[in-house]
């Protein structure tokens, strides 16, 4: 049985739901966003329910890698989900080697809650001990600057 601990975070935004939804996954954004966790953040794939995505980012050796992972429920304005399921090393997809099955089936959700004209957004992560540190300190940064970008818009 996979140790997760959950962990969440939440941030409320002058924006409404379909604002911060929209700019939270549109490519552009989604990757302004997202430099809090790397620089060269960027996804591929789709943000469809029950479809595969790819979040990659380069190295400084210029090598690609990231999280395979699956869209496991979105119901656009109200809650998204994804479950990560592998790791991407120099574009080979790695499922099943221990390191990676310590935490594959790794929820990440985000829900999304209207408060009158603004948007409660609420992050709920399964964590592993080992990056539980990297997560506290890192999301409340990354989600700063999403509220950011969406009041910006």
């Amino acid at each position: 049985m996979k140790n997760f601990k959950k962990l969440h975070f939440q941030i409320l935004i002058n924006a409404s739901v379909k604002k911060v939804y929209q700019l939270m996954i549109e490519k552009a954004t989604y990757e302004e966003w997202t430099t809090i966790f790397s620089p060269t953040s960027t996804f591929e794939g789709s943000w469809e329910e029950g479809s595969k995505i790819l979040f990659v980012g380069v190295d400084e050796n210029g090598n690609k890698g990231g999280m395979v992972s699956r869209i496991d429920k979105n119901i656009p304005f109200e809650i998204l989900s994804i479950e990560h399921l592998g790791e991407l090393k120099e574009d080979q997809e790695i499922l099943d080697t221990p390191e990676v099955l310590e935490w594959a089936g790794a929820h990440e959700n985000y829900i999304f809650e209207a408060k009158g004209d603004q948007t409660l957004l609420k992050i709920e992560l399964d964590s592993n001990n080992e990056f539980e540190e990297y997560f506290s300190g890192m999301w409340p940064k990354a989600l700063e600057k999403l509220k950011e970008i969406c009041e910006r818009y």
